[in-house]
């Protein structure tokens, strides 16, 4: 069922590997421009500008883009049980690991009278966007609140776009999971909209300041990605989120079944979704490939899972060996990585490049999505080479703080004002001497 790619015996290059392996095709460029007029407009006119495009792109107005407190307490109360207990455990999880990813302030005696502090400063108002298109996802709402919470971030607007069923609202297991975690500020709104919103600011249609944000975390579609890459700047971002990504590094001791299982997990969030087997057993991408046909049949999504599976950006990659199969992992650094290898944790151990690593059969990547306790906003693409998942960091900034004394000025002086006149900057210099009289 799945594309092959045959790399036995002849792995290539890093950069062929690039160009090789399965991969999505997005063009986030192309998107940008179609944004722009959209964000331009939310920044001339605000929320009536946002409300347009809401009304078009999700076909209900809200009557307001903060959703009432109230909404979100009935969202809870409303809520069932099994989903509330799951939610709690999820955030309980949640809450344990990124309580220790906390940087404490350092400070380094650097000579008699000089030190350097770096201080973690949380970020000091933060937009978390929960996607509402294909599916629901509370989980998303856990995964960015949490760690902003755990940074300290003081004020929180979680961010996802309104639902025609239930009145121009986000859906209710969002707002609900919004009301568990403590946040009471939520906008009904979505996509590039809202992020051209939460960057600029606005008044909301009953003269409530809708206050912008200092950073915009979350996934979402290529336009609300489009938007976050042209606002990056006057905003942070966490990332630019392309489609999900699963890779399974197997050998002959997976099992067929658990293999073909988490690809269609994966495979049922988006078409554009990828799902990668890389194996040195031809035997099991067979048994995998059977396996699929049997599961892609019988799942709810079958048309989506389908088109996902049988997409470019999904396949199997046969490779000689274990050594080879790291070196094609490391090359397509996926968001979401399982081992399902004879000494499973050995092998995770060496891999560099993946947004989450999930070890041996029993920890498939749908652990991570709600109850593991590790955070599933993750970076896609590639990216995954040189940044990492969403975190208590991202939300933290460290600041030097510099505090000399006089005499430990003056035993560095002559070092500051070689260096400046060596860089052809004399003024730097005399700052320095002018604290001196003129001499150092």
């Amino acid at each position: 069922m799945l594309n092959r790619t045959d790399l036995r015996n002849r792995v290539p290059s890093a950069a062929e590997l690039r160009a090789t392996l399965p991969r999505a095709d997005v063009d986030v460029d192309a998107a940008v421009h179609q944004v722009r007029p959209l964000v331009d407009d939310v920044k001339a006119r605000g929320v009536e500008a946002a409300l347009d495009y809401t009304e078009k792109f999700d076909q209900v107005r809200p009557p307001t883009v903060r959703v009432p407190r109230a909404e979100l307490d009935a969202a809870l109360a409303a809520l069932e049980p099994d989903i509330r207990s799951a939610l709690e455990e999820a955030i309980t999880r949640a809450r344990a690991v990124h309580a220790d990813q906390r940087r404490p302030d350092v400070t380094t005696t650097v000579t008699d009278g000089g030190t350097v502090t770096e201080r973690w400063v949380p970020v000091g108002r933060v937009g978390l966007y929960a996607p509402g298109g294909l599916a629901v996802y509370p989980s998303s709402v856990v995964m960015n609140v949490v760690p902003a919470q755990a940074a300290g971030v003081g004020s929180l607007v979680v961010c996802s776009p309104p639902q025609a069923e239930f009145g121009g609202t986000p859906h209710p297991t969002i707002l609900a999971a919004a009301a568990l975690l403590g946040v009471d500020e939520v906008w009904a709104v979505g996509g590039a909209q809202a992020v051209a919103l939460l960057a600029y600011g606005g008044t909301d249609t009953d003269g409530a300041e809708l206050a912008p944000v200092d950073m915009v975390t979350g996934p979402g579609n290529i336009y609300l990605t489009a938007a976050k890459r042209m606002l990056r700047g006057l905003i942070g971002i966490d990332s630019e989120a392309g489609p999900t990504e699963i890779a399974i590094l197997a050998d002959e001791t997976a099992d067929p079944a658990h293999v073909a299982a988490d690809l269609v997990s994966q495979a049922e969030h988006d078409t554009m979704a990828a799902s990668v087997l890389v194996t040195t057993s031809e035997q099991l991408a067979d048994d995998v490939d059977a396996e699929l046909e049997r599961r892609v049949a019988a799942t709810k999504h079958t048309e989506r899972v389908t088109t996902a599976l049988r997409g470019a950006q999904s396949g199997t990659v046969l490779v000689s060996s274990i050594d080879d199969g790291i070196r094609v992992v490391d090359a397509y650094a996926a968001e979401h990585l399982e081992i399902q290898t004879a000494d499973a944790s050995a092998v995770a151990a060496r891999v560099r490049n993946a947004g989450a690593i999930f070890v041996g059969p029993y920890a498939p990547v749908s652990l991570g999505d709600y109850c593991a306790g590790s955070n599933h906003v993750l970076p896609t693409g590639g990216y995954a080479r040189h940044s990492g998942g969403l975190s208590v960091q991202t939300f933290l900034r460290g600041i030097h703080v510099v505090d000399y004394s006089q005499d430990a000025l003056r035993a560095v002086a002559d070092k500051v004002v070689t260096l400046a006149n060596a860089e052809d900057l004399p003024a730097h210099g005399e700052a320095v001497r002018a604290r001196f009289g003129g001499e150092v």
